[in-house]
C-alpha cells in the first residue's frame, strides 16, 4: 500500500522546462493548486509477482538479458495512479491547456515517486536478496509488447484496472510495466542512460542538450 503525500515538484519543473515553461511566482502558485488537485485523485497502485529465471517469455531481446544477467529470479511489476488522473488532464486539455501540461508533469513525476515506494516495499519484502532497477518495455530492444505479458500475468486488468492497446498504450497513461532482476548475491547497479531508453530519439532533455539525471 503506497500514498502520495507530495509531489517532487522539482522534477516536474524540470518537465515543464523540457515545455519551454519559464519559473515564477504565478506558476510557483500553479504548481501548488495542480499538486493538490492532483494529490485528491491519485489512487497508486501497484503489483508485482516473482518468477524463476531463465523465462524466454519476458526476455526477449540482448538488452533485458544483459540487465538480467547473474539473476536467479525476476519480478514483473506494473504500477498506476488510477483512472482519476487521466480524467483531471484531459477535462483540463479542453478548459485549460496551461493547467493541463502542469498537472501531466507532475502526474509523471507522481508515478516515478510512487514506483520507487514500491520498489522500496518490494526490496523489504524479499529480505536477503538484491535487486536490479526497474527495466520497462521499450528499453533498447526489449519489445513494446511485452507490456501485455506482464498485465497479463499479474491479471492487472481486474486488479487494478490497468491494461494496454493493441497501439501498446497503457490505460490509466500515468502507469509503468516493468522487470527487475533478483539476485542471491551483489549485482552491479547499471546505469539506466539514454542507450536503453525508449525516449532516446524524442527526449526533450537531450534535444536541449541535458541528461534527465537517469
Amino acid at each position: 500500500m503506497i500514498t502520495l503525500k507530495a509531489v517532487n515538484k522539482s522534477e516536474a519543473v524540470r518537465y515543464l522546462g523540457g515545455a519551454g515553461v519559464q519559473m515564477n511566482e504565478a506558476m510557483e502558485r500553479l504548481l501548488g493548486e495542480c499538486e493538490a488537485e492532483l494529490l485528491s485523485c491519485a489512487a497508486p497502485k501497484y503489483l508485482y509477482s516473482v518468477i524463476d529465471l531463465p523465462c524466454d517469455e519476458i526476455t526477449m531481446g540482448s538488452a533485458v538479458k544483459k540487465h538480467l544477467a547473474g539473476c536467479q529470479s525476476a519480478a514483473l511489476f506494473c504500477a498506476t495512479l488510477g483512472a482519476q488522473v487521466d480524467r483531471l488532464i484531459r477535462v483540463y486539455q479542453i478548459r485549460d491547456m496551461a493547467r493541463a501540461v502542469v498537472l501531466d508533469s507532475l502526474a509523471s513525476a507522481a508515478i516515478e515517486q510512487a514506483c520507487v515506494m514500491a520498489d522500496e516495499e518490494i526490496a523489504a519484502k524479499l529480505p536477503g536478496k538484491y535487486l536490479t532497477f526497474r527495466f520497462s518495455p521499450g528499453y533498447g530492444d526489449y519489445p513494446l509488447e511485452l507490456q501485455r505479458i506482464i498485465l497479463q500475468r499479474l491479471d492487472a486488468a481486474r486488479k487494478i484496472g490497468l491494461t494496454v492497446s493493441d497501439s501498446m498504450l497503457l490505460t490509466p497513461a500515468k502507469s509503468v510495466t516493468a522487470v527487475m532482476g533478483i539476485s542471491d548475491s551483489p549485482i552491479e547497479q547499471k546505469r539506466r542512460g539514454c542507450a536503453v531508453c525508449s525516449l532516446g530519439k524524442t527526449c526533450k532533455y537531450r534535444k536541449s542538450g541535458e541528461h534527465c539525471g537517469l
